[in-house]
């Protein structure tokens, strides 16, 4: 039974890109950095810094900090004709009330910058999300148009019979969606095509129109899918007044002989992962020039990371694993399985895979910069960042962890968040990276016991290093160290000041109850905003609290960091870095089948613990 619940584990949709069906602002565009859609009205505009204008801007912030309502849905109007804005705004079934608000906050802040004319009618749909407005009444009403149609990128295997069974699947859940109440209308649910493809779908309406009219606007989108997506494994109709998603994902697992985190336990020789994910070994060598000297990017313990160009132009990062090596399956493995399903502008991007002989590549997005330790403790402080360009980098990584949390369909913890694993693109956004040591939990799934302790000590929260109690505030803990560093230029290991010697945690912490909180901030930040720089300092240990229960959540950090406004608790002691006897940061590893909580310990250096880490030099 635990090795089928395992299995079950992995088969969840992959996000798919989100293909653009045009350019033009008014017409609307779809994008995938990160993934929206969205329709400018060419009906009509309004006045900037007008009434319609302060109408709409007062309205809409209400969305993201209402706090009343946690079905996810609202519905407001603001002001009088002319000049009275009437706005909805509908959140994925499954969300809750801190992620639901995160995305509004994104999507409408996208709005408004792509709908740039000021129409007086707009709307946008982010993954999770969606969010509309109009000078014209819209409550209770179905509405048709505007439509965008997002098909999936890959050709299912049999699209017969995946029509066949995914039609009675779509079937049933409108049924069951448009029978809601006024509060929520949505269901999801899934259905196993004969040959191994798992089709999962989820279908919504505004819980404002009624149930005929939810069916019949969730029926003609099921009529447009063999216009917009028929053959593919999936697809997104996205209205107005409802929405559907299908999408399936291909898997089975053979034979082989590694434990794998989250897994089939059955020994196997191979896995057959998407198809679509698949590289040709001879394209990537090619593209490597074969994984030549001059082109690799670092090593690490478990093989190379090389840089490489593909035939139209497209660089890549392509992480080697090493030949012959346990651990190295294991991290590929989980990567792959991990990675395909997600899709965020603040995580490294997985873009294929390759298998062949006792070769294993990993094909992820080149991102130009090195990683984030490099700039902040550089040697002699040569790559300096600014505070403004660490205040995006704090923010992007919050983003990037609540999606990993929350947002994406799979709750993943990341387990090894840390300054060499975070890369910096050609913008200085943050990517999250190397997904090797990642754990998989179920959506509703927020804490577990593991006896593989794996991470790198000072990033690792107590109650995982001694016990393997494992969660979510587990990766917030080590976020919480990551803010201390950035804002400080220290890393968490120990460090001389004056006379004493103390880790990052207890010399913040010290300064904290001392109001000496300036001794914190690195000396480099000269023009730097001591209010947001002491802020940050702030909820960095409330995230290193040594309380589980008293440590944020990741949508609360994203929202501390957005808003000035939300009032901070008082930290109290934080949990202190755990000190290896060499002085030096170190992977703890510990064998599944072990029956002592004690951990051995594989010892790795911090710069870099793995390959992924330096992708450029």
């Amino acid at each position: 039974m635990g090795s089928s619940r395992s299995l079950l584990i992995f088969i969840f949709p992959i996000l798919f890109n989100l293909i653009p069906p045009t350019t033009s602002q008014n017409d609307g565009i779809c994008t995938d950095n990160p993934t929206y859609c969205w329709k400018c009205s060419d009906t009509g505009t309004y006045t900037p810094g007008g009434m319609y204008q302060n109408n709409l801007n007062s309205l809409l912030s209400s969305f993201t900090t209402n706090t009343e309502i946690s079905s996810g849905f609202y519905n407001f109007s603001k002001g009088q004709d002319p000049n009275k804005v009437n706005a909805i705004a509908l959140c994925r079934g499954d969300l809750s009330q801190d992620a639901c608000h995160t995305c509004l906050n994104d999507s409408i802040n996208a709005l408004l910058q792509n709908c740039s004319t000021h129409p007086k009618e707009a709307i946008m749909w982010k993954e999770p999300c969606m969010v509309r407005y109009s000078n014209n009444l819209i409550f209770g009403i179905e509405k048709e148009d505007p439509i965008k149609f997002v098909p999936g990128p890959n050709p299912a295997k049999d699209p017969a019979q995946f029509d066949l069974v995914l039609n009675p699947l779509l079937s049933t859940l409108i049924e069951k969606a448009a029978s809601g109440d006024s509060i929520k209308k949505f269901a999801a649910g899934h259905a196993t095509v004969p040959g191994g493809e798992t089709i999962y779908a989820l279908v919504q309406c505004t819980p404002d129109i009624n149930q005929p009219n939810c069916s019949n606007c969730l029926t003609k989108a099921v009529s447009n899918i063999p216009g917009c997506c028929g053959g593919k494994q999936g697809g997104r109709v996205l209205k107005p007044s409802c929405n559907l998603s299908s999408r399936c994902v291909y898997l089975r697992v053979k034979k082989r002989g590694v434990k794998l985190e989250v897994e089939d336990k059955d020994n196997s020789d191979e896995i057959s992962l998407v198809e679509s994910l698949k590289y040709d070994f001879d394209t990537i060598r090619s593209a490597t020039d074969d994984f030549s000297d001059a082109n690799m990017l670092g090593r690490g313990g478990f093989g190379a990371v090389y840089k490489g160009s593909l035939l139209n132009g497209q660089l890549i990062a392509v992480k080697r694993l090493a030949k012959n090596s346990e651990q190295g399956d294991r991290e590929f493995s989980n990567e792959v399985m991990l990675l395909a399903q997600l899709q965020h502008r603040n995580l490294v991007r997985l873009l294929g895979f390759c298998l062949k002989a006792e070769e294993r590549l990993l094909i992820y997005e080149y991102v130009a910069n090195k990683s984030l330790d490099h700039f902040i403790f550089g040697p002699n402080n040569l790559m300096h960042l600014d505070w403004e360009t660490r205040y995006k980098i704090i923010g992007g990584i919050a983003r990037g962890i609540l999606y990993l949390h929350e947002d994406s369909r799979v709750r993943i913890i990341h387990r090894d968040l840390k300054a060499s694993n975070i890369l910096l693109d050609e913008d200085m956004n943050p990517k999250i990276a190397d997904f090797g040591m990642a754990r998989l939990f179920a959506v509703d799934q927020t804490q577990g016991n593991t006896k593989a302790i794996v991470g790198t000590y000072g990033y690792m929260a107590p109650e995982y290093v001694y016990h393997g109690n494992l969660s979510v505030k587990t990766d917030v803990f080590s976020f919480g160290v990551l803010i201390l560093e950035i804002v400080s230029g220290k890393k968490i290991g120990r460090f001389r000041y004056g006379e004493n010697e103390e880790s990052l945690l207890s010399y913040a912490w010290r300064n904290w109850r001392e109001s000496t909180i300036s001794n914190v901030i690195d000396p480099m930040l000269t023009t730097s905003s001591r209010i947001e720089t002491t802020r940050c300092i702030h909820i960095g240990l409330l995230c290193v609290q040594e309380n589980v229960v008293n440590r944020p959540t990741s949508a609360s950090v994203v929202s501390m960091l957005n808003s000035h406004s939300v009032t901070l608790s008082v930290p109290s002691k934080p949990g202190f870095h755990v000190q290896n006897n060499s002085g030096s940061d170190m992977t703890l590893v510990e064998s599944e089948e072990s029956e002592s909580r004690t951990p051995s310990v594989y010892v790795s250096k911090n710069e870099p613990s793995n390959i992924t880490e330096p992708y450029a030099r």
